[in-house]
C-alpha cells in the first residue's frame, strides 16, 4: 500500500507560521526568498559595482609564451594555440571582462586550423601577419598586419598560413555574454575544412589596415576632448560588440570619463599611458588593457598612437542601460 506524501507546497499552505524563523524556513523549502531581508550582495544599488578589475597584458610576454607553445602544442590544436587574457579579479574564470574574452594567438607557417562555428561573435586584430589567411563562410581572405577580421556567430570559419614567418593576432569574443545568456552552440565542420568558394581581397568581414588609416585621415578629433580621431568599424552581423579605432597624436591627453560599457583596448600603434579606474598602465604596440564597467578612462599618447577598442556598448544602448559621464 502506498502512502500519499504531501508536497512542500501543500505543507506550506497547511502550516501556521507564527514567527519569522518559521516563515523563512517554510518558504525556503519551496524555493522562495524574502525580499525584505538584508543581503551580502544587494539586489539593487545606487550605481554599478564592477567585480572585474582594470588590467594590462603585455604583448612581449604573450609572444614569448606563444613561441614556446609553437614547439609544445601540436598542429592539431593550432586553432587553440592561444593565451587567454584572464582578468585578475577573483570573480573571473577565463573572462577578460564580464561580457568579453580576449586572447593572443599564433599560427606557424604551413599550418591550417580546422573549420568550426559557434554562437559567440568573434574578431581578430592582426599584430604580425604576412601570408596568413582566414576563411569565413567560404570566403578566403588575407589576414595582414593591421587588419581587423570578423567571424560573426554562426559562420563557419578557419584560418591558415601560407607565409614563412609565424603570425600573431589579438582575438576578441563575447563568449562570457553567451554563457550568461546560455545559448551556447559549437560545431566542427563535417568536412574538417570548409570548402573555399571565393578568394577575395575585400569583404564585409575584413577591414584593411590602409582603409582604416584613410578613414582616420578624413575625420577630426572629437571636440569634447574625451577621444582623438576615431571611426566605427561597422559590424551589423555582430550586434553585441562595438568596434572602434581611435588615433591619438603624440602628446595628446584625453579628458577622463566613465561609461557602463565594458571596453577592451588593443594597441595597434604607438606608445602611451592610460589611467583606468585610478590605475596607470604604460603601453606599447601589441599590448592590451581592459576598462570594466564604470571605471574612469583617460589616455595620454607619448608618440602617435592608434587604439582598437571593442565593447558591449551596442548591447547596452539597445537595452537602454548605457550611461556615460565625464570625470571632473
Amino acid at each position: 500500500m502506498s502512502i500519499a506524501v504531501a508536497s512542500p507546497q501543500e505543507r506550506l499552505s497547511e502550516r501556521s507560521m507564527s514567527t519569522l524563523e518559521e516563515l523563512y524556513a517554510e518558504t525556503e523549502a519551496v524555493n522562495f526568498t524574502p525580499g525584505w531581508v538584508p543581503r551580502k550582495k544587494p539586489v539593487l544599488y545606487r550605481e554599478p559595482r564592477p567585480e572585474f578589475a582594470p588590467a594590462h597584458w603585455r604583448y612581449d610576454n604573450a609572444k614569448a609564451g606563444l613561441d614556446a607553445a609553437g614547439t609544445l602544442v601540436d598542429v592539431a590544436l593550432a586553432e587553440r594555440r592561444n593565451l587567454i587574457m584572464r582578468n585578475p579579479s577573483p570573480s573571473a574564470d577565463f573572462e577578460t571582462s564580464r561580457t568579453l574574452v580576449c586572447a593572443y594567438q599564433m599560427i606557424l607557417p604551413g599550418e591550417k586550423a580546422p573549420s568550426h562555428r559557434h554562437s559567440s561573435h568573434a574578431l581578430r586584430v592582426i599584430i604580425e601577419g604576412k601570408g596568413s589567411f582566414s576563411t569565413v563562410d567560404g570566403q578566403k581572405m588575407p589576414m595582414e598586419t593591421g587588419d581587423v577580421v570578423l567571424t560573426p556567430g554562426g559562420c563557419w570559419h578557419g584560418h591558415g598560413h601560407d607565409g614563412d614567418q609565424p603570425a600573431y593576432w589579438f582575438d576578441g569574443l563575447d563568449v562570457p555574454l553567451t554563457q550568461l545568456l546560455e545559448p551556447v552552440f559549437f560545431d566542427e565542420h563535417p568536412d574538417k575544412y570548409q570548402k573555399v568558394e571565393r578568394v577575395v581581397e575585400t569583404s564585409p568581414y575584413r577591414f584593411k589596415r590602409d582603409a582604416i588609416a584613410q578613414r582616420l585621415d578624413a575625420v577630426k578629433p572629437e571636440v569634447d576632448g574625451f577621444y582623438g580621431r576615431r571611426v566605427t568599424l561597422e559590424a551589423a552581423s555582430m550586434p553585441t560588440i562595438g568596434l572602434v579605432v581611435e588615433r591619438l597624436d603624440g602628446g595628446v591627453q584625453t579628458r577622463a570619463y566613465r561609461t557602463t560599457a565594458n571596453t577592451v583596448f588593443h594597441v595597434m600603434e604607438g606608445t602611451g599611458e592610460s589611467q583606468i579606474g585610478g590605475q596607470e598602465f604604460a603601453w606599447q604596440r601589441g599590448d592590451t588593457f581592459v576598462a570594466p564597467c564604470w571605471n574612469a578612462i583617460s589616455h595620454k599618447a607619448q608618440s602617435d598612437a592608434q587604439l582598437f577598442a571593442m565593447s558591449d556598448e551596442p548591447l547596452l544602448r539597445f537595452s537602454k542601460y548605457y550611461r556615460m559621464e565625464p570625470i571632473a
